[in-house]
This record gives structure tokens, sequence and C-alpha cells, in this order.
């Protein structure tokens, strides 16, 4: 927030908004869209597609603004952006195709769909902004090689965990500590529940079943950690993670006695996981450590502990209260709050959730078929193992059992998708990588509950 606030106050001196449009009218659209509208000087929210143009429509009432007007056309949307009138659509590629707006935010969660338009959006000058780790998780790279070919920012968004962590990173590296474990910490992890468990829940909280049990699955964490391992270019211990689960409300300024110090300290990249049961949850945390004893005796006098791993955490995220200072920062100073940093090294891969039957076709992330695994992306690759994120729509070509990892020798793709071309380039630009050299092959700490 610093120097974001007044560079957005400037610009709102100036009468120059950041002019912004978002994709996805769902629970975080809707906030996001409350966030700018209400909370947020010097940005404008021009313009919300969603295929359903009612929440769309809701999306601007809730956040105090009545008057939205329906386009069809890029024209249309152009004539209402000129004459400062809010615009829904259904067809997102309008938002990607019309002038005068600064920025796209993709909040959909939809692989195919996200990536049709970001790639869209990116061919006509837009930073992008995702909340959407399942999109970036997937063809992240080389969408950041389109968005760097075009001079645009490709980001994942502040607020979401990811985002939170590589702040947190940033911070980390800039005091002179080396990040060895970048950390997420879970209430609940149960790969098997599905949208009927989870409903009750999701019907609480104003949610869709699907996106709840992606957090209960693990395949949203498996998402979130493989997005952090990619800009940072860590590992994973083993696939799936460790995951230790520890009592309720236990402190995450104990999680160095949770990891293997010695593996940690061993060298190489580092590693992403996650923790369940710690407090404050839901938030993220860093272990790091540094060589200087000078520097350790002071962390040891800030309460951070003797070391050599220190945790450095941050006890919330907020989602979509500090989307906007994503745009602003991609706007504003061209600076990415996380985007991948060339090849990936981790993937999320597919596991049946229950026993699966030649001839059926997957459903999508979240759902009942199947959940995601965070595996180091050279092991995919070896493995041919298919990605969770282009899984939905495949016809199985014979049976497989419950908790059993897929690969593309088990599917037949649907014909025709743009995510499987990306995928291709992807794979053709960065050329399969060689093994991560020195990732630890376990640091979660002996006898540790998991």
């Amino acid at each position: 927030m610093i120097l974001v606030d007044k560079a957005l106050a400037e610009r709102q001196r100036l009468g120059k908004p950041i002019r912004v449009a978002m994709i996805g009218a769902g629970f975080m659209g809707r906030g996001v869209a409350r966030q700018i509208c209400c909370y947020v000087p010097g940005m404008e929210l021009v313009a919300i597609a969603n295929r359903t143009l009612g929440k769309a429509r809701q999306a601007y009432a809730e956040a105090g603004v009545p008057d939205s007007q329906v386009v069809e056309t890029v024209a249309q949307l152009e004539a209402c952006i000129t004459r400062g009138r809010p615009a829904i659509c259904e067809d997102a590629l309008l938002v990607s195709q019309a002038a005068g707006i600064d920025a796209i935010i993709e909040v959909t969660g939809a692989v195919e769909h996200g990536a049709r338009v970001v790639v869209e959006a990116i061919r006509h000058g837009k930073h992008i902004v995702l909340l959407n780790a399942e999109l970036d998780g997937t063809v992240g790279a080389i969408l950041k090689v389109y968005a760097d070919r075009a001079g645009v920012v490709y980001t994942v968004a502040d607020g979401d965990q990811p985002g939170v962590t590589l702040n947190l990173v940033r911070f980390v590296q800039g005091i002179g500590v080396r990040p060895v474990l970048c950390g997420n910490i879970k209430g609940l992890h149960d790969p098997y529940r599905n949208p009927t468990t989870q409903e009750a829940f999701a019907r609480q909280w104003g949610q869709n079943p699907s996106m709840v049990t992606s957090f209960a699955d693990g395949s949203k964490i498996s998402f979130e950690q493989a997005v952090i391992a990619n800009a940072l270019g860590l590992g994973v211990s083993q696939r799936g993670m460790l995951g230790p689960t520890v009592a309720p409300g236990t402190p995450v300024s104990k999680a160095a006695e949770w990891y293997d110090t010695e593996r940690l300290l061993a060298g190489g990249p580092g590693v992403v996981d996650y923790v369940v049961g710690a407090e404050p949850g839901p938030g993220v945390f860093v272990l790091g450590t540094i060589d200087d004893a000078v520097q350790q005796h002071y962390l040891k006098l800030y309460k951070l502990g003797p070391g050599p791993l220190y945790c450095f955490y941050t006890p919330y995220h907020l989602c979509h209260f500090e989307t906007p200072s994503s745009v602003a920062r991609a706007v504003l100073f061209h600076d990415a709050t996380l985007a991948p940093q060339g090849a990936p090294t981790v993937e999320v891969v597919t596991a049946a959730k229950t026993p699966l039957f030649a001839g059926q076709v997957l459903d999508g992330v979240g759902h009942y078929l199947t959940y995601g695994l965070a595996e180091n992306a050279d092991v995919a690759h070896q493995q041919n193992l298919l990605p969770l994120g282009v899984a939905e729509g495949c016809t199985l070509r014979r049976d497989v059992e419950r908790d059993q990892v897929l690969s593309y020798d088990d599917v037949v793709l649907p014909a025709g998708r743009l995510i499987d071309q990306l995928r291709r380039e992807q794979a053709a630009f960065f050329q399969p990588q060689p093994p991560v050299v020195g990732a630890p092959a376990a640091v979660l700490a002996s006898g540790t509950p998991h």
C-alpha cells in the first residue's frame, strides 16, 4: 500500500483514474467490484463481463452503481467508457478488445475461458491481474511470455495467498534473509470432499460449492503453492507436498520445528508446502535463514528465535480488499505482484477422487471425480502426467483406481481447446528442464503428526 495509495490519490486529483474491467461476477468478483467502486480513489470499474448478465448487474448494484448499461459490441462498450457509463456484457472478449481499458481483472477460476480472454486482452495491450490460480498454474509461464512481448504486466493478484506470500518473500529477501520454504496455513484437508459435502458451508457464506470443495480437497492449495513455486523457482519435497498436521491453535511461529532443518539448509532452491491446524489461519509463512552471526543475534533479540530457521508470517489474506493494489502496481509502476519466472518448476497433476471408469468424462476442479496434487515439473513431464487444469472434459480410455494419478495416456482430449495449444507452446518454448538439483527429498521433521 505504501506509494500505491498516494499514486492513486494523485490520479484522482488529476481526473485520470485507472480504468479497469472485470471478467467474472461471482462471490469474489462482487467483492472486487464493491472495493473498487466504494473505496479506491483513482480507479474506476468501467465494465463487468459475465456469462449471466444478471450477476454482472448485481455486482454493480451491490457496489452502489445501479445504472449499468448492457452492451453487445466493442463500439457500444467504448462509447460507454467515453461517456463514463458503467457497462455489462455477456461476451468477455468485448472487454479484452475495447479501447480505453488499462487493465483486466480475471476472476472466474475457469481455465479454458480464462485463457481465451487473457490472450486476447494481452493482444490488445491490457495489463492482466488474475484471481485465477488455476489458469496461472496451468499456462502462466507462456502467458507471461506473451505479456512480456506485448509490453504489459501479467500478475496474480495481491490478497490471494500466493500474492501475499510473494509480498512477504520480497520483504524477507529485502532484509538479507534467504527463504527456504514458503508455506500456506489450512484449516482442513480432505481429498474426498465434493460439492455435496460442502454445500451447506458454501450456502452459509454465499459461495459456490465447487469452489469451496477445491479448498477442502487440496486442489486450490496445490495450485496456489505451484504458482508461488513457479514465481520463485522452488520445488516440492514430494508429490502432494508434506502438509504436517498440528494441534489446532498451534502458533505458526513454531513452523521451524515441523520441518527437517538439515534438509532445508542443504542447498538448492527451497520448497513450497502447507500446514494444517496452525494459527493464524488462513495466513502464510516463510522460513528463512541467514549466515551472518551478528544478524542472527539481532533476530534473536527481536524474538524470532535462535535460528538457524526463522519464521516470518502474515496473519491474514484479504482477497478482494487487496486486488486493486495489484492493479495499481501493474498500471502505475509496471510491477507484478507475482508472475512466473520462467519454465514451470511445479505442476498440479490430476488424481482420482473416486474409482473412475472407461468412457467417463472428467468434471472440473472441485467437483466429484478428481483432485489436484502438486508435483515437481520434471517428474510430471517424465511421467506424462495430466495437469488438473486441462482435465475437465477429457474422456477416460481405461478404468482408474481411486487416488491413482492420471497421465495423458489415460485420456482423450477434447478437440480444439486453446488450453491444450498453450500447453504445447509452453512445452516447446521452455523445453524439458533438468531435475531441480539439491531440492530436499523430504523436509518434514521426524515425529511430526501428518
